[in-house]
């Protein structure tokens, strides 16, 4: 279900002050006309419905993903009240739609009922019809009584997991029961219709000169095929189609994707548009999508088909020993499915991805590498390799790489989300490898951590931090991997050394379906001793729209529903002469055990003053000959010590 959330980003609601005045459902607008081939060469009129008390209109798209998601609901729809006189039609008015697509989208989302093709946008310019899915109600004397939404699942920036309003069915009920609408109008969530222009000859921003560069460097990386994206922008005719749908996602900054400030650091796959791409994509729309010329086209990026890697994979392992099946409903359990690579020496890695073989349904899968036998834990400090939505696969630099040690066994954590259909899938994961020769510095994932999550209902801003371990000498700094779930708010990444914080990461508006790796377009060298403080912020409120339940207390858990906080970062340590990682400056074991010790004694302290159980100490109420270990331990600097403070204090 969480993929969905990705491609609603593509397909926002349009505001209910928004709908053109000429389609309030006052009785006065009438369906006058019907005269639309299907995609099989069938004309049907209005004369095809005379015998059904209530027809409805519905707009859609071969790739609008909600017109695919409600296609579904509306043939059940169709369904369950063909026999109380109700006939439904779907109505495909974008220009970039062929017929051979309208018959392919019909067979896969297996409709039976009338799927026509509006040429010319019509019947869409006759009831100012605006996004797909749009529905049309229309009673026995075609007069004009609902127009929206099928339901409130999805909307701008939130998808529930069930509908609290199932709009089109009670308006069908209330017209059969011979009661009014009541409510006649709702906002509706989907895609502009790609309608039929005519371009101004007189533009000077073309297609061919000005929107293909900047599609070429900021959009195609998702928008081709096979691809995350749910349609391709890499040819004229459909990219004109979605001209309007280009303008509107670019000028509210939904589209690219990306979620960090630009106060703190530079990032090498920053994908905001500069506000002249921005400009030149919105003028273009509204001149009409003019083409230019197309005999020069930017040359596309180098793809690797079906991968993001940057070339073929030099092994590919399926996750699963086969495709395991996904139930329609409930929780599904973590997964964990074992395979043995038979590497017999180090492997380094240029680069990996996870691929998920049916992304509607995976939530995320993780990769270990560890000695067989070896169990692993929920993954929250540090894996191999990751996939999570929106992940994108991020080279390292030149002579970095994560390794493989010879002997060991591969680990995969997957979470599925059931979609209320019975699903199937074989995720892969793809190896690149680097010549042991060539590698400089050995990559390594780990993370600041918060178990301890209590969210009360209704709270808006519930805080929490975490510090991770101190970074070996000599270490470089190379991106950053923050999640949450559904109630994530903000995220930030403050780099502690000394006494001293500099921010490094800051997401004021966490998104959990773009869980984005920020790699810094400078790698950062470390002298050896900083380490993270993460913060984040956590939204369960009713304000959240994807709050699934502002009701309940919120704690840290596998499911969507729950919470994680989670601050993943990537870097990098310097081989020795022999090859590997140094470890010179590492605590010995006798080192570590005092630590630990120490550690111990902190929190069972921590636990006797902490007199009211609350996790939470005052500098001034603490023992004066304890304050430079308070100071030491408080790593937010808020004269407040937290238990958490104490138990990572040490790390």
């Amino acid at each position: 279900m969480r993929y969905l959330c990705i491609w609603v980003a593509f397909a926002m609601a349009m505001p209910l002050t928004a709908l053109p005045a000429t389609a309030e459902t006052n009785n006065e607008s009438t369906l006058s006309r019907i005269d639309l081939q299907d995609f099989r060469g069938r004309l049907w009129t209005l004369d095809d419905f005379a015998d059904d008390s209530l027809l409805v209109v519905a707009f859609m798209g071969t790739e609008c993903p909600l017109a695919k998601l409600y296609a579904v609901r509306l043939a059940e729809i169709a369904s369950d009240y063909e026999s109380r006189s109700v006939k439904v039609i779907a109505v495909m008015s974008n220009r970039q739609d062929s017929l051979a697509e309208i018959a392919s989208f019909a067979s896969r989302q297996e409709l039976t009922f009338p799927v026509l093709k509006d040429a010319g946008n019509r019947l869409a310019d006759d009831l100012k019809a605006q996004r797909t899915p749009e529905m049309f109600v229309f009673d026995a004397q075609r007069k004009l009584r609902y127009r929206g939404r099928v339901d409130d699942q999805y909307g701008i920036g939130y998808v529930r997991d069930e509908p609290r309003r199932k709009d089109l069915r009670i308006a069908l009920e209330e017209l059969l029961s011979g009661r009014e609408v009541s409510v006649p109008r709702t906002g509706t969530v989907g895609c502009i219709i790609g309608r039929t222009k005519s371009a101004d000859p007189e533009s000077e921003i073309t297609y061919g000169s000005h929107v293909a560069p900047i599609l070429a460097r900021r959009c195609v990386e998702c928008h081709r095929d096979g691809e995350i994206a749910p349609f391709s922008l890499t040819d004229y005719d459909e990219v004109a189609g979605w001209a309007d749908m280009i303008a509107e996602v670019v000028a509210e900054k939904r589209m690219p994707p990306w979620h960090a400030t630009t106060d703190h650091a530079e990032f090498a796959n920053d994908r905001s548009m500069t506000d002249e791409e921005k400009q030149t994509l919105i003028k273009w729309a509204d001149a009409g999508a003019p083409a230019g010329d197309l005999s020069d086209l930017p040359e596309l990026p180098p793809f690797v088909a079906g991968w993001q890697l940057p070339r073929e994979p030099d092994r590919v392992f399926d996750v699963s020993p086969k495709p395991f099946d996904v139930p329609a409903s409930g929780a599904v359990r973590y997964q964990y499915f074992r395979v043995d690579p038979k590497f017999t020496e180090d492997v380094w890695l240029e680069a990996a991805e996870l691929k998920p073989g049916n992304r509607e349904v995976v939530h995320h899968i993780l990769a270990f590498a560890v000695p067989k036998g070896q169990r692993v834990g929920d993954g929250a400090r540090g894996f191999l390799v990751g996939y999570v939505p929106g992940a994108r696969v991020e080279p390292a630099p030149k002579g970095y790489a994560k390794r493989i040690k010879a002997g060991s066994e591969l680990i995969f954590q997957v979470h599925y989300t059931p979609i209320g259909t019975p699903q199937e899938d074989q995720s892969q994961l793809g190896l690149v490898f680097a010549h042991p020769d060539s590698i400089t510095h050995e990559v390594i994932t780990t993370s600041a951590v918060q178990h301890r999550l209590s969210i009360p209902p209704g709270e808006p801003d519930y805080t929490v931090s975490a510090s991770s371990p101190r970074f070996p000498e000599d270490a470089v700094l190379l991106s950053m991997s923050p999640h949450m779930h559904v109630r994530g708010k903000s995220y930030r990444y403050e780099l502690e050394s000394r006494g001293k914080r500099e921010t490094i990461l800051d997401i004021p508006e966490y998104d959990f379906n773009w869980q984005t790796t920020y790699a810094l377009a400078e790698p950062r060298h470390l002298d050896g001793g900083e380490r993270f403080l993460c913060t984040a912020v956590f939204d369960n409120s009713e304000e959240n729209l994807n709050n699934p339940d502002p009701t309940q207390t919120v704690h840290w858990g596998d499911q969507t529903w729950d919470e994680m906080m989670i601050g993943y970062y990537h870097f990098a340590v310097p081989l020795g002469e022999s090859g590997d990682t140094e470890t010179a400056n590492a605590p010995s074991r006798r080192e570590r055990a005092a630590a630990l010790i120490r550690n111990a004694v902190q929190i069972r302290k921590f636990d006797q003053l902490d007199g009211d159980g609350d996790g939470k100490l005052a500098r001034r109420e603490t023992p004066r000959l304890l304050w430079k270990v308070f100071d030491q331990l408080d790593a937010d600097g808020d004269k407040i010590l937290t238990r958490d403070e104490v138990v990572f204090g040490n790390n």
